[in-house]
Order: C-alpha cells, then structure tokens, then sequence
C-alpha cells in the first residue's frame, strides 16, 4: 500500500492511496477460499468447491467486500500515520477501475480536529446573581397554590356577571363572515378578568345574564402568534351558558394536609425550599451562561468546516420550519436571507468552537460520564410523565441510542461544574426580576451569538415557539433570544 499526502490546507488533508493489484486479488482468493470452506453447492463436498465456481458465483461480492476493506485500511493508515483526528468521517472517492488485475486507487478526503489550547481555567472572573427568598414570594405562591383549588358555584340566573367571576361560555369566531380554525369552544369556563383571552373580549360579557347570547367584537394585536389571525377584526358568537362565583380555598391546615403535610406552616417551609431551590438553578444558568460567554471569548482556533456546515444545517433548517409555519421571530422578519444565514452562521461557529473546547477540558481532566449519570438522567426523563414512567423506561431500555442522546448533556453541565469550581466566582444580590430575566435576552445589543443554556457543546437549534392560537387566547411572540 502507497500512501501520498498531496494537500494539506489548514485542517483539511488529502491522500493518494494505491494497493497493488497483486494485494487485492491475494485477498479476494483468501476470501473465496474461506467461502468454499462452508457454502453448500449440489454436486461439491465443503471445501472441495473449484475457486474458478466460487469466483463465478460469489467473485462480485467478495470482490465489494475486499475493496470496502482496503479503502477503510487505507484510510484509517493515513490518519494514523500523519496523527490526525477526524472531525467527521473521511471522504473517499475511488479513481480506478476495480479489479484483481488493476491496481485500487483512491483519495481520501480528512478534516481533522483542531489543537486546542484551554485557557488559564482559574483566571476566568465571572459574577453570579443571586436572590434571597423573601417572605412576599413566599405568600403569593401559597396564595397560588390556593387559588388552583378555588371551587366555583352557580349563581342565580338574573345574576349579572362581574369581573373576577367565571362566564361559562359556548363560542364561535369569524373573521368576514367565516369561522376560522381554533376559533370554537364549548362551556369554556372564563374568568372575567384574567386576561386569558385577547384585549376586549373578557370586557364585553361584564353584565352577562345565563341564557343570554352576544356579539363580541375584537381585533387580533399584531404580534398574535398565528400570523393568519394577527391584526384581523373578528366577532365572536357568545352564548353564555352560566355565571358562576368563586369560592376561594383557605390557606390553612386544611390546605396544607390536602397537599400531604402536617401543618401550613410545613407547608410553608416546603414552598420555601422549592423556591430557593428555583433561586439557585436560575443563578447557576446565569453563572453558566458567563462562563460559556467567557470560554468562547478566551479561544480563537481554526474550526472544522464540516462541523460548523452541520451545525448551522441543523439550525437552519429549523429556522425554514418556523418559517414556513408562520412563526418567524420578529426580529428575523425584517432581515434578508443573507443576514439571517450569517447571523446563523456565527452561532453555529460559537456552538462548535465551545464544544471543542469543553471537550478538551473534559478529557484533559479525566471527566467522564458513568452509568450512574445517566441512570439518574433516565430517572429523571420519567418523572416528567407521572403514571407513564415504565413506558420511559421501556423506551430507553430498547433504544441505546436515546439514552446516549442523555451523554452530552451531561457531560457538558459536569464541566461547567468542574471550571466553576477553579473561577473566581462573586456571588452579587439583584432583584428577583433580573434573576428571572432570560440570560439568553440581554437588554442590549452587545451580546455576541450565543448557544442555548442546555447542551450548547453539541446541540440542535432552540425552538423559537409560539402559543398555539387559541381562539382568543392572548398569544404574544417570543423575542429571538440573544443566544440563538
């Protein structure tokens, strides 16, 4: 076997490989005699088959086969040879014509992966918001947990419906006279005054009697999540079919033992904990996102342009997905193709060169992912769907692939663990709001393109998702993160 580099650009490599044809009809002759050893043909004992029968019969397939080793020989020698790591399979493209006589010539094609060389991990200062529970967030989530098991009972009749109380309610919209998809329900209870459905609407059934039917007017904002709704006037047919009062659940022992503890006070403690609990990981997805910000802006090395095309495909065409449904973000909508390509692009390059890198730091420090981890994972994937937890697990249990799916993940969050343990981390105290902001949405422009919180090292693009359009639900459209 001849072995002929001839370019090397950047990561990208090319060879010339050439296996004698004296080699390839050795191993094909190997090969046959190993058929013959075991094929059962009319007329011949095993083993005493003549090869000029064998090659007749089975000298195509062998033939395929012999090749298919050769060039993955070939290939795997050059690599080895020249120290390279593959960031994607070769490409290989056979030059010759195949054959026992004729020598087997290829070119194999091998992008590698780039050195890198991991910043100074324990010079990265980054600052981690965090927010003490306060007592007020204490009792409005009792106060929530309350109301969700407010109980309702019907009123009198001539009771003319005010706001905080439900108007049970059959509906139907149009728009120019023709009823539109999601624009029908029947007893749907509405709380005057939650907001749930689209400005204006809850306002006119103020003063409904039971039995009484009305037009209700509105117009859709502009930014309605279904563009084919967004901005357009609709009346909606009303029959109001009862007015119901609330009856408010008390916040007290009784409440709590409903809910499995022994007094309001444990109870209190619990949501207290529960809410701490949300404070820190929102404080670790911040902590997170600086970290990844500052990992991103301590490296600069060449990328493997398989790798980022890959990445920005994946994005992209979810981005045309989105797209066709009507469900462009906002911000996109007014930019052309080749701004948003570009945009696009730069994001799967920063997804790419932080998953080299966390990578890098991963294996120089001998993290790895144990079967525990993902045991834990899989735990964790089931609990998401209560009653249905033995079907997650069955599902995981024939579908190794899923469960691999759960290793980058993981792998990426213990490195994140691993380098914020040698940062210099200061904890700051910011109002309960800015915890809560979106890191992905910085209030200004200077935010470079960023990947999302989970998984950025190796992920898909994040669903830009808009609610589903209700009938007169409210749907606002989510702002483009500044992370995608």
């Amino acid at each position: 076997m001849q072995v002929t580099q001839t370019s090397a650009e950047g990561l990208k490599h090319e060879f010339k490989i050439v296996v004698p044809a004296g080699q390839i009809a050795d191993k094909v002759l190997s090969r046959l005699n190993e058929v013959g050893r075991t094929v059962n043909i009319p007329g011949f004992r095993p083993g005493k088959v003549p090869i000029p029968l064998l090659r007749k019969r089975f000298g195509s397939s062998v033939m395929s086969e012999v090749v298919e080793e050769a060039v993955n020989d070939g290939a795997r020698h050059a690599i080895d040879e020249h120290k390279l790591r593959p960031a994607l399979r070769p490409q290989v493209n056979i030059t010759s014509t195949v054959g026992e006589d004729k020598d087997l010539e290829f070119t194999v094609a091998v992008e590698a992966l780039p050195e890198v060389q991991v910043m100074d991990l324990a010079a990265i200062a980054i600052e981690r918001p965090t927010t003490p529970v306060a007592e007020a967030e204490v009792e409005d989530a009792l106060k929530n947990i309350a109301a969700q098991r407010d109980q309702s009972e019907a009123l009198p009749a001539a009771h003319a419906a005010k706001d905080g109380e439900i108007a049970v309610i059959d509906f139907l919209g149009k728009i120019e006279g023709q009823p539109f998809d999601g624009g029908k329900g029947e007893a749907f209870p509405l709380r005057l005054g939650s907001g749930s459905f689209v400005p204006g609407f809850e306002q006119q059934l103020v003063g409904a009697k039971a039995g009484e039917d009305r037009l209700v007017k509105i117009t859709f904002p502009e930014d309605f999540g279904s563009p084919n709704l967004a901005g357009k006037d609709a009346e909606f047919e009303v029959k109001v079919k009862e007015v119901r009062r609330v009856v408010p659940t008390a916040l007290d022992d009784a409440l709590a033992k409903m809910l499995g503890h022994e007094t309001l006070d444990s109870l209190r403690t619990a949501v207290r904990a529960e809410i701490d609990k949300g404070h820190a990981q929102a404080s670790r997805t911040h902590a997170k996102r600086r970290l990844l910000d500052a990992l991103a802006a301590g490296h600069s090395f060449d990328l493997p342009a398989g790798m980022v095309d890959l990445e920005f495909e994946g994005i992209w065409s979810q981005v045309e997905r989105e797209r066709q449904a009507g469900r462009l973000d906002p911000e996109d909508a007014g930019k052309s193709e080749d701004e948003l390509k570009a945009e696009y692009r730069s994001i799967a390059e920063r997804r790419v060169r932080l998953g080299l890198v966390i990578a890098e730091i991963g294996k120089r420090n001998n993290i790895a992912v144990s079967q525990q981890d993902l045991s834990r994972a899989m735990a964790n994937e089931a609990r998401r769907f209560p009653g249905q937890e033995h079907l997650v697990v069955q599902y995981f249990q024939k579908n190794p692939q899923a469960v691999e799916g759960l290793r980058a993940p993981i792998f990426e969050e213990k490195v994140v663990d691993f380098i914020l343990e040698l940062a210099k981390v200061t904890d700051k105290e910011v109002l309960l709001d800015e915890l809560r902001r979106d890191p992905d949405a910085p209030p200004a422009k200077e935010a470079e393109a960023a990947g999302e919180e989970e998984g950025e090292a190796a992920p898909k693009a994040k669903a830009k998702k808009k609610p589903a359009a209700k009938p007169a639900a409210k749907s606002g459209a989510k702002k483009k993160s500044a992370g995608d």
